[in-house]
């Protein structure tokens, strides 16, 4: 479990076929076999922490990213590695059961990062190989 953290949170729901979608238009969502959800699309900048918990059957990751206004979600661009490219990042839940970035929250676990976000869009992604092409990736606005 998280331990109290400081201004407001979001909760990140990390999704595969193998967990929590099952029997979703055969485990698909979103377009996509993978799902990044959040519990608010809408917080006031500022400290924001996110809890983001694995509720798949593989390891997955939360990314932080800003997202420009002449772009889509879910639009970036894969590399031959199968990931987007994360310059910009302006942090990472990958660690099970801690804080910042790891190698990955594994499956039943959460991890969590505590960012200050200045108004704007951003983009919430797994770059795991091949996760953000399957639907892993939500906005998140500023206000």
């Amino acid at each position: 479990a998280a331990p109290s953290l400081p201004g407001t949170v979001v909760n990140v729901s990390l999704t595969d076929m193998g967990g929590s979608m099952m029997g979703q238009r055969n485990g698909m969502m979103n377009g996509g076999a993978m799902s990044l959800s959040t519990d608010q699309a809408l917080v006031p900048h500022g400290t924001v922490s996110f809890v983001v918990t694995n509720g798949g059957s593989i390891d997955h990751e939360m990314v932080i990213l800003p997202l420009p206004s002449s772009q889509a979600v879910g639009a970036r661009a894969t590399g031959g590695d199968a990931k987007i490219d994360e310059t910009g990042s302006l942090g990472e839940a990958s660690h099970s059961g801690g804080a910042g970035a790891g190698a990955g929250i594994v499956p039943g676990a959460s991890g969590w990062v505590t960012v200050s976000l200045a108004p704007g869009h951003y983009e919430l992604v797994c770059n795991l190989p091949r996760h953000y092409m399957a639907g892993m990736h939500t906005q998140l606005t500023v206000t």
